[in-house]
């Protein structure tokens, strides 16, 4: 007998956060973007090794079979399954640092995998 894997295409503001002044600030952004192939902003992930992975976003206008899907004020945003495995329970905020200028800044990155974030010892020098 095969098992049946259930598989929810929702995201949830239990599997990521996304802070009031991360939407304001990615709503104003996706509203800028004069391209109407384009429907959402995509959250990713890429990298490993000693550096760790990396988190970020684009936007997209492909949606993908597997993608997990947020609906937030005036745009979505999507997930692929193998970043929400990285993702999950990840805070998406959004911070002003003075003459550092702005950016989006991913919170509690290694909840959902466990990690330290201290190198393991690969030898690279």
């Amino acid at each position: 007998m095969s098992a049946v894997i259930d598989f929810s295409d929702k995201l949830t503001n239990e599997d990521i956060i996304i802070t009031p002044a991360a939407r304001e600030v990615m709503g104003k952004l996706f509203a800028d973007v004069d391209d109407d192939e384009i429907t959402a902003i995509r959250v990713f992930v890429s990298g490993g090794g000693c550096s760790g992975m990396t988190y970020g976003m684009t936007f997209t206008g492909e949606r993908f079979d597997h993608d997990k899907v947020m609906q937030a004020d005036g745009f979505d945003v999507f997930i692929d399954s193998f970043a929400y495995n990285y993702l999950k329970g990840v805070e998406i905020d959004y911070v002003e640092n003075g003459m550092n200028g702005a950016s989006f800044v991913f919170n509690n990155v290694f909840a959902s995998t466990g990690g330290s974030g201290a190198c393991g010892g690969c030898g690279g020098a």
